[in-house]
């Protein structure tokens, strides 16, 4: 037993004495000294370690659960003119209802205090109530008519809608900055370009796979490089359980980022605004991405295993700007996204290689809002707009097929390319429509439902706000929409889009618990009709009821 306490002795006289190197760490505590040399566990509640606990994993997310009702999003147009793309088959059939859920997961792994592990996980991704009952399952012939069906576990929700591993990155704090690298959300600004749908409502979420350089050369302004690898073309897989390769760099799509933000922290925030300070935040978001050449498909989408010279630059400025004081706030985006896309081919079909294609997109927000009655009542303005161009359709989902020669719009056409060439060049060589993005919603209908984003339009959106109670807000709001070109909306002839009305009540308690009701109907104008009755017959009028019920932890 003196063997032992001599030995605690001379180590707790060697630590106490010891000098820290320069750049080095400093030695472990006495305690955690005994602990080494002895090997001995009985030191631990003697010599209690000082250091608080690292919390080894940290867990936050939400479940949601929403109920849903469209009424006439039809617009009671004839088969084949509607614009919205999930009308009922059945023909004559108004209403559409039903009940969607996901859990979201967003676990930390604490390795050490300055080293994480961060992760998002969906379950139950945006599943219908009842869209998997055991009778959709061939191997489960217990019952041939789904009116018996009890159970929704025998189809297993297949693995995709189950659960998802959505971003998984690292991060260390340097003494320098933050290091952070893996899959992970982007987002900037208002969301208006980049956002990372982590929102309570949000459905889809900008997700890159970065590796990302945070430092703060002075107080409060943020530096931030960053490498995203959009697309790495043609890989071999390997073996059942090799590791991939990447075949060629030439069909690799990166994109060069560069973010420099004047920011507060929140804290310092709340003690501006507390003490009727102002406080103004801004930056910049700069991207360069750039390919040299892209895979060959086929007429039917299938890769032929041959490259097409693309020789695409894309310039992306987005600027970001906000002031706030404590009963009143500005906010402002701006972004453009300019380029060239040197051969537009896109399929062996396409007998020209060299026909090129000019990128040249604007869009914009601002933001403002008052607090009045005791901060009870907040009346807000918003301005939205996005560039397009005279081809027919909005052009958000280019990818889909118009009704012209191979593939490109016409009059008329809802959606599709928003550029036009053949064997004897192209007649509309310029994509110019901006797109904001899915998870920026203004409305319940038009945009978020109809359309499917801002495009080619400008909004205005005036918005009331009334606190009932702690955690219960009335709301309201009216947004008027207008294409910038007749020709792009289904009537080719008219610009108006539509008058939409919105109203909801929203309640939150501290504990996490999250409810709400909001109501919208649309007042379709001129510019949605069909090509072939433009301005004739009167559109039916479309209503939505979308409600929320959620836990956030």
């Amino acid at each position: 037993m003196s063997h032992v306490l001599l030995a605690a002795l001379l180590v707790a006289s060697s630590t106490a004495t010891a000098q820290v190197p320069a750049g080095g760490t400093p030695p472990p505590a006495p305690a955690e000294a005994a602990k080494q040399s002895l090997n001995g566990e009985e030191w631990s509640e003697e010599y209690p370690e000082e250091k608080r606990k690292l919390e080894v994993f940290t867990l936050d997310g939400y479940f949601r659960l929403r109920p849903t009702l469209f009424y006439k999003f039809d617009l009671g147009k004839v088969p084949g003119q509607e614009i919205f793309p999930a009308v009922s088959p059945r023909r004559g059939e108004n209403t559409q209802s039903f009940a969607t859920m996901r859990l979201r997961l967003d676990p930390t792994f604490n390795v050490s205090e300055q080293v994480k592990i961060k992760l998002q996980v969906d379950g139950l991704d945006n599943v219908v109530f009842g869209s998997t009952p055991d009778t959709l399952y061939p191997g489960d012939q217990r019952n041939i008519f789904t009116v018996f069906s009890e159970d929704q576990e025998s189809l297993g929700d297949t693995l995709s809608d189950s659960i998802k591993l959505r971003r998984a990155y690292g991060e260390v704090n340097t003494p320098v900055g933050i290091l952070r690298f893996g899959r992970m959300g982007s987002h900037w600004g208002l969301g208006m370009l980049r956002n990372d749908g982590n929102c309570f409502d949000c459905d889809f979420g900008d997700t890159v796979d970065r590796v990302q350089f945070v430092t703060e050369p002075f107080a409060g302004w943020y530096v931030t490089p960053m490498l995203d690898f959009n697309s790495e073309g043609t890989f071999y897989k390997g073996g059942a359980e090799g590791e991939p390769v990447d075949l060629t760099q030439a069909d690799d799509a990166h994109s060069w980022v560069l973010a420099i933000a004047r920011r507060d922290t929140d804290a310092q925030i709340r003690s501006k605004l507390e003490n009727n300070q102002g406080v103004l935040q801004y930056g910049l978001h700069f991207t360069w991405r750039s390919q040299n050449y892209d895979n060959v498909k086929d007429a039917d989408g299938a890769l032929t295993g041959g490259f097409i010279p693309r020789d695409a630059n894309l310039y992306i400025p987005d600027l970001w700007l906000r002031y706030e004081e404590r009963n009143w706030r500005l906010e402002f985006e701006l972004a453009a996204v300019l380029g060239k896309i040197g051969n537009r081919a896109l399929t062996t079909g396409d007998a020209t290689f060299d026909q090129s294609l000019t990128v040249a997109q604007f869009g914009g927000v601002a933001q403002g809002e008052v607090k009045v009655a005791d901060n009870k009542l907040t009346l807000g303005l918003e301005l939205g707009f996005a560039s397009g161009d005279k081809a027919p359709g909005f052009g958000n989902y280019p990818g889909r097929q118009g009704s012209g020669t191979n593939g490109y719009t016409n009059p008329g056409d809802v959606e599709g390319r928003q550029y036009r060439c053949d064997n004897g060049g192209c007649s509309d060589s310029a994509i110019r429509n901006f797109r904001f993005n899915r998870d920026y919603r203004i409305d319940l209908i038009l945009w978020r439902e109809l359309i499917g984003g801002v495009t080619d339009a400008f909004y205005v959106r005036p918005s009331v706000k009334y606190a009932v109670a702690p955690g219960i807000d009335l709301y309201g709001r009216l947004i008027y929409s207008q294409a910038l070109y007749a020709e792009s909306t289904p009537s080719f002839v008219s610009k108006s889009l539509g008058v939409e009305v919105n109203a909801g009540v929203d309640y939150t308690t501290e504990d996490g618990f999250i409810a709400g009701i909001a109501y919208g109907i649309l007042f379709p104008m001129g510019g949605l009709q069909a090509y072939t009755d433009a301005l004739k017959a009167d559109l039916e009028t479309p209503h939505s009821i979308r409600g929320w019920l959620g836990v956030k932890f």
